[in-house]
């Protein structure tokens, strides 16, 4: 099975380093020098991790056969993709490779079902759920323990405990005081000024 583990960004200096965004939890392991990695598109690669570093919280790597600054730019936006046993679980018992959460069921704690995990988004700050609902409508939902503390591989579920609002926006609570503050401010003015 085949995991995207990272995306080549720019280059860096003159001797074919790049700057990788890393989308694994074990870059240690993935983007270790010596690893061969598949790309997308695949007339890139594969590449073999020659060295690698952090540089100013950036992981820095350099391609067996990727010389120059040239080479190093026409590698950008190629996604790095490793070869993973689908059997292979993270290290970690709270964390889990997307082909694992793909088709879940979710349910509420309550036990409502709310749909089938379709797509995992990863963004800069968290990771989201992408959730397909019997209409046919997605949710969106933060993957972190206060919401969805519970994933269960045996059962095939995913067990959420929505805020408000998230399902259903009907159900939504204002977060904020200072909206009702201002809400307040303005009929006291527009009374104030008649």
């Amino acid at each position: 099975m085949q995991l995207v583990v990272g995306r080549v960004g720019r280059a860096h200096g003159i001797k074919g380093e790049v700057s990788v965004e890393v989308r694994t939890d074990e870059p240690e392991l993935r983007l270790a020098p010596g690893a061969v990695l598949a790309t997308d598109p695949a007339s890139a690669g594969p590449l073999t991790i020659a060295t690698g570093r952090v540089h100013s919280g950036r992981l820095m790597l350099r391609f067996e056969g990727v010389a120059d600054r040239n080479a190093a730019e026409a590698l950008r936006n190629t996604l790095l993709i490793a070869e993973v046993d689908p059997e292979q679980t993270p290290e970690d018992p709270e964390e889990f490779y997307d082909h694992q959460l793909i088709d879940l069921d979710v349910v509420t704690v309550d036990g409502r079902a709310v749909g089938r995990i379709t797509e995992i988004s990863h963004l800069p700050y968290q990771d989201l759920l992408v959730v397909e609902r019997p209409d046919g409508s997605e949710v969106l939902v933060p993957f972190v323990g206060e919401i969805v503390p519970e994933i269960d591989l045996e059962e095939q579920r995913a067990v959420i405990d929505p805020p408000p609002g998230l399902l259903d926006e009907a159900d939504a609570e204002v977060a904020s005081a200072r909206d009702a503050d201002d809400a307040d401010g303005e009929e006291a003015d527009a009374a104030g000024g008649a």
